[in-house]
Order: C-alpha cells, then sequence, then structure tokens
C-alpha cells in the first residue's frame, strides 16, 4: 500500500514535470513562431540582405540556447519541491512558499529569456542593417515576449495545482498573495485584446516597419489574437470559473444543513482564501452543532431554544407547570451494596426510560440529582395540557421501571404556578423552575415510595387533567407534607386497575 502511495505521488510529479516541460517548449515554440511570422509578412529579414541569413541563424541559436537553459533552470527550481512531494512529507513553510511561487518564477524565467533575446538580437539586427528594421524586430520580439510569458504563467498555475494544494495545507493563503485574481484577469486581457491589437497598431501607424504586405500582417495578427485569447480564457476559466462554481456548489450544501463539506484548497490567489473561508465555516457550523448538540444533551433542546431566544439573560416568568420528581427508593443501601458502575449503569437505565417517557409527551428533564429527577410540563415551552402529559408520563415511568424489576423508585406530581427562566450571574447560568408545586412534588414523592402504585398526585393536578385522565385516579389521603402549613390532598393510581 505505501508503495502505492509513493508510485502515485511519483506519477505526480512525473506528470507535472512533464506538463512544465511541455509547457515551456510550447510556449517558446509558440512565441518564437508568432515572431517569425511576423517577421516575414513585414518582410523586415528580406530587408537585411545577404546578412539575414546570419541574423536567422543567431535567433534560431538563441532560441535553442534559451529552450536549454529555460530547462535547466525550470528544473532546479522545481527540484526544491519535488523532493519533499515525491518522499511524501509536508513541506516546510518555506518549500510551501517556494512551491507556491513556481508560477511566477517560471514567468520570470521566460520573461528574462525573452528579455535577453530581444536585447540581443535587436542589436545584432541594427548592426547588419538599419536601426528601423531593428525597432521592428525589437518590437515583434517584444510582443512575442509578452504572449509568451502570459501565456506561460496561467497555463503554470494549472499544472502545478496537485502540488500547490499541498503546499496551502502549510501555507494558507494569506493577505501577502503570490497571485491575484486581478493579474489573471489583466494577463487574459493582455493576450486576448492588449498584445494583438499592441500589434496592428505598430503594423499600420507610421513610420512603416518593413515592406511587406500590412493587410496579410493585420489578419495573422487579428488569428493570433483570437487563437491566444481562446488560451487565455480556457486558462482562466480553469483558475477562476471552476473554483467558483465548486464554491457555489459547496454553499448551497451548507445552506442546506450540510455540515461535512470540505472544499480542497489549491488556489494561492482570493480564490484559495476563499476556498479556505469556506472551510473555516463549515468547521465553525460543525462546532456550533456539536455545542448545541452537548449543550442540548446536557439541559434539554427546550432550553437550547430559549437560551438562543433570549441570550444571557436573567429573566424569565410565572406560568401554571407540572412538576413529576422521579427518586430511588433505599438508594443508599442500593449503593452499599453494589460496586460505584453498576449502580450507575442501573441508574443511566432508569433515567433513559424517564428522558424517553418525558420526550414522548412534551416535557423536560430539567435536572439530574444523583438518583432522582425533576421533570417540568409547560416550561420552557407551553404545553396545551401540562397535566395530563405529566400523569401519563408518571405511568409510562413507573411501568417501564417495575417490568425491568431493577429499581424501586417513588414519584410526585403536582401542579402550580412557577417561576422558570434563567438563574444564576452573567458568567454562570442555569434554566431552572422555582416555585411551590416543585417542593409539594419532591415531598409527594417521599410518599409515594409506600404506596402500591409508585405515584402520588396532588388534588389540582388531578383537577387540571382531562376526565378520562381523572378516571383513572382515586382517592388516597390527606397528608401533611414536611415544610409545608396547609395538608394535602393526594391521589394515586394503582397498577392492577388499569
Amino acid at each position: 500500500m505505501v508503495s502505492g502511495w509513493l508510485s502515485a505521488r511519483f506519477r505526480t510529479v512525473l506528470r507535472t514535470s512533464l506538463g512544465f516541460a511541455v509547457l515551456g517548449f510550447g510556449t517558446s515554440f509558440l512565441g518564437a513562431g508568432v515572431v517569425l511570422l511576423l517577421l516575414l509578412l513585414q518582410g523586415i529579414p528580406a530587408d537585411i540582405g545577404g546578412a539575414r541569413w546570419v541574423l536567422v541563424a543567431c535567433a534560431g541559436g538563441y532560441v535553442l540556447l534559451a529552450m536549454i537553459v529555460g530547462a535547466a533552470w525550470t528544473g532546479f527550481l522545481q527540484r526544491r519541491t519535488a523532493v519533499w512531494f515525491v518522499l511524501g512529507r509536508d513541506p516546510t513553510p518555506q518549500e510551501a512558499v517556494r512551491a507556491l511561487r513556481l508560477p511566477v518564477d517560471l514567468a520570470v524565467v521566460t520573461g528574462t529569456l525573452w528579455a535577453v533575446g530581444t536585447l540581443l538580437i535587436g542589436l545584432l539586427t541594427g548592426l547588419l542593417s538599419s536601426w528601423l528594421d531593428a525597432l521592428g524586430v525589437t518590437l515583434a520580439i517584444l510582443l512575442g515576449g509578452f504572449a509568451t510569458v502570459g501565456l506561460t504563467y496561467l497555463a503554470a498555475e494549472w499544472v502545478a495545482r496537485p502540488v500547490m494544494a499541498i503546499a496551502l495545507h502549510v501555507a494558507p493563503p494569506r493577505e501577502n498573495l503570490p497571485a491575484t485574481v486581478l493579474t489573471r484577469l489583466v494577463l487574459t486581457w493582455a493576450l486576448a485584446s492588449g498584445v494583438p491589437l499592441l500589434g496592428v497598431l505598430l503594423v499600420g501607424a507610421p513610420p512603416d516597419i518593413g515592406n511587406g504586405n500590412t493587410e496579410y500582417s493585420l489578419v495573422s495578427l487579428s488569428v493570433i489574437g483570437l487563437v491566444v485569447g481562446a488560451l487565455a480564457t480556457a486558462l482562466l476559466a480553469k483558475a477562476v470559473a471552476a473554483p467558483l462554481h465548486q464554491l457555489r456548489l459547496a454553499l448551497d450544501r451548507i445552506a442546506k444543513g450540510r455540515r461535512d463539506v470540505e472544499v480542497g484548497v489549491d488556489d494561492a490567489s482570493e480564490i484559495g482564501m476563499l476556498q479556505a473561508s469556506v472551510n473555516q465555516l463549515a468547521k465553525g457550523l460543525r462546532e456550533q452543532e456539536r455545542l448545541r448538540d452537548l449543550f442540548g444533551r446536557h439541559v434539554g433542546d427546550d432550553v437550547v431554544r430559549h437560551a438562543l431566544e433570549h441570550g444571557v439573560s436573567l429573566s424569565g416568568d410565572v406560568r401554571e407547570v407540572t412538576a413529576l420528581f422521579v427518586d430511588v427508593v433505599d438508594s443508599t443501601a442500593l449503593a452499599a451494596k453494589l460496586p460505584p458502575q453498576e449502580v450507575v449503569r442501573k441508574l443511566n437505565r432508569l433515567f433513559a426510560s424517564v428522558v424517553d417517557a418525558v420526550g414522548t409527551n412534551g416535557g423536560l428533564v430539567n435536572k439530574f440529582q444523583g438518583d432522582a429527577a425533576l421533570c417540568i410540563f409547560g416550561a420552557p415551552t407551553r404545553h396545551a395540557d401540562p397535566a395530563t402529559s405529566a400523569l401519563r408520563t408518571a405511568r409510562a415511568i413507573r411501568d417501564a421501571v417495575s417490568s425491568s424489576a431493577e429499581l424501586d423508585l417513588g414519584i410526585g406530581v403536582a401542579t402550580g404556578p412557577a417561576f422558570a427562566g434563567q438563574l444564576g450571574t452573567s458568567s454562570r447560568l442555569e434554566y431552572t423552575v422555582i416555585g411551590d408545586a416543585v417542593n409539594e412534588a419532591a415531598r409527594l414523592t417521599e410518599h409515594a415510595k409506600q404506596v402500591p402504585g409508585r405515584i402520588l398526585i396532588s388534588e389540582p393536578t388531578l383537577a387540571a387533567a382531562t376526565d378520562s385522565e381523572r378516571a383513572r385516579w382515586r382517592r388516597h389521603e390527606t397528608i401533611q407534607l414536611r415544610g409545608r402549613q396547609t395538608p394535602t390532598q393526594t391521589w394515586l393510581d394503582e397498577p392492577s386497575q388499569e
């Protein structure tokens, strides 16, 4: 598997190296051909006379020499990148920055060789012929050089993408960009319009350079402009339009709720910054979803929505709620007999039944208190019939625990006004429900552990329930609950009566 991975890396390097080689030779031949064509159409070599063969031989020799030097220079620049790429290791920050500069470096290599060639051939033409012929040769070579440098830069960005994608993981695009979208647009304009139109201007404007037919030159410049412009536009589309299309698709997936979106960062311009920003956006949304999920598991989805709506605010309101309190019978003795892990497993199975029953009936598990749980119906989300839902939940919890025969418990249910909202400080908040109904439910639980059905409810709870629900319950005793001054009339439900 490792050898296959290395061979894949090697093939990528080989393909990239061949791409640079073809790019260097291809653009150079194209530029040289354009220059030769323009000079022939203008009749400049013929004006020089017998010495034109010296000029042609020198120009041809320089082209070959420039290709050899350019290939060696490009290989020298690329070998700094190929080493870490082939070995499969991440580049150092310095190596990554050098890799990102490959298109610029190749354009500099090409531009330097063409500038030297322009100077040498121009001077040689001036020595062998007139300054007007020298001017014509120099301008023609400059036009070819501009076209070659522009195409080299745009094509090198496309060829170097596999290497740049890895380098950008180490050196993400920052404010100091080695390439910009504006640079690409300017180069594309220059290749599609600027260079051909400048050639037309030089051919048509005085002084007349050469004795050739200007119509042929103008037609040739138009054709060259169309071809080179099409190539430049295709490279621009590869560099800008295609990544933007991928970014639009990624943002669409994010807008539809997908959070596992990741875009490959393979561009060193503003496009790369945008790709990295989309990845950061998706990562931030994933983190928010994770935090919201964790928050929701701790406090409940209804409390999460309440917190998002009200923010960090020590606020709440008084509303009619039904409190349901669940407590395990003789939990102290249970903890003394069993290992802690076994006690926790039993409690987790109990609380799973509590959460399932409360969620099914539209309530909120407000908090777990050791071996007890407080559940609220009617806050923070208003409930159409909190009392009936709480009584159904109490029976569902009791039946689920009875069927497992693992634990014994007591359940108390009470109804009344209570404060529901954020309690604490601005640095630490807790959603809670405070009121007499909550205390009453907790006290009822103590007595419910001794009744057959293990559930005791207050009379206001029964009065608030529906007729069909009230028919399930029968009067029990009037109990003096601890901490309360007035006695409480209680009602119970026996499983055998259902």
